[in-house]
């Protein structure tokens, strides 16, 4: 099988890490397109994956431009599946959806926001769709009849622990791990969806320092700029050493969901505040099904001090209690979920049949993904 990838944001690096390379190692032959993103480029590199960047500088911001670059990345996709005589397409983007709908090939959408999050999304890619993979939580609106719902999380394709074991010594290559230490993570929260979203301001950062300081050290993680009061606390992390680091925290806090979501499946509280809060079904399920952490609205009334209520509960925690209870929770979900890489890999290997199959609600069905 000649299967393309594309990726078109760092965390969908993570989303088909192994899978690129079980399907590789299996004979398959996967071609890797990419566009400028943040530090996507950067950690392939790192971990040796061939890839082809078809858009080397980041993409223009205005209407117009992204409309521009959008149509040029599809005319290379397309012509990079002809070339290459592609057999199934798959990524996160429209232009898997458009290329394939237009060549009349496989093509497979991963996602995990629910619809009325990504409405441009479905607006311009949506007609083109032919298999839409979402976890069970999500809400995908009039496109529910494309979808195929798995009892998962994107972040189970590269934190199972058939995939990821956390390894202390790596940590130690950046600081000590004899005490306590809690990670803040400040997105740009500059994303289309992202529109009128508030998340970590200047005085609640500094008002979670001010709580977090006595009971351990503290690391801050930006996609922005940082004050000056705040850059001694700043770390720069090799972005592949990032869950390990992350699974021997003590708290996470941040505005950023996908982070938070790794958090959960790690086992380590984490605290969200951003108006993302109650919107998206995934991090509803982590929060509110598996209390494995706290979503905080960051533009309702008295949300900075719910926030530093619950930073403060945490933060008093023994590490045995706080070992104990979130591990235990997150045990419970990895019971009742699947090793989402190893059920990605099957359904492409067996696409479109695998479509058909996969929407049963079957038990033992669902087990063979465990």
């Amino acid at each position: 099988m000649k299967l393309l990838i594309q990726l078109s944001h760092p965390a969908h690096f993570y989303l088909y890490r192994n899978v690129i390379k079980i399907l590789e190692n299996k004979g398959h032959k996967i071609y890797v397109l990419i566009k400028s993103k943040d530090i996507l480029e950067k950690i392939l590199k790192c971990d040796n994956i061939s890839f082809i960047n078809i858009t080397p500088r980041e993409h223009r911001q205005t209407k117009c431009g992204i409309v521009r670059d959008l149509f040029i990345r599809e005319v290379k996709i397309l012509l990079f599946t002809l070339m290459h005589k592609i057999d199934v397409i798959t990524g996160c983007t429209p232009e898997v959806a458009h290329v394939g709908w237009l060549l009349s090939k496989p093509r497979i959408n991963l996602e995990e926001d629910d619809a009325h999050i990504i409405p441009k999304f479905f607006k311009i890619a949506g007609f083109a769709i032919d298999a839409y993979l979402s976890p069970i939580s999500c809400d995908n609106g009039k496109y529910e009849h494309k979808s195929v719902k798995y009892p998962s999380f994107h972040e189970l394709a590269y934190l199972h622990p058939n995939h990821f074991s956390p390894n202390k010594s790596i940590v130690e290559k950046y600081f000590t791990t004899n005490r306590p230490y809690f990670i803040l993570r400040f997105a740009k929260l500059n994303a289309h969806h992202d529109d009128g979203v508030q998340g970590i301001s200047t005085k609640v950062a500094q008002r979670l320092i001010d709580i977090l300081t006595p009971h351990g050290n503290i690391y801050i993680t930006s996609e922005r700029e940082l004050e000056p009061q705040f850059e001694q606390y700043r770390i720069k992390i090799n972005p592949l050493d990032m869950h390990h680091v992350m699974a021997y925290a003590s708290l996470y806090i941040g505005d950023s969901q996908t982070m938070a979501a790794e958090a959960a499946v790690l086992g380590i509280p984490f605290v969200r505040f951003n108006d993302f809060v109650g919107r998206i079904g995934y991090l509803n399920e982590l929060e509110n099904d598996y209390q494995l952490g706290y979503g905080i609205k960051a533009s309702e009334s008295g949300s900075i001090e719910r926030l530093c209520n619950a930073v403060s509960e945490l933060a008093n925690l023994t590490l045995q209690d706080r070992t104990i209870r979130y591990q235990t929770r997150r045990l419970k979900m990895l019971s009742e979920k699947i090793d989402y890489a190893k059920f990605l890999i099957w359904f492409i290997e067996n696409y479109p049949e695998s479509k058909k199959l996969s929407k049963t609600n079957d038990y033992d069905f669902w087990e063979m993904f465990k």
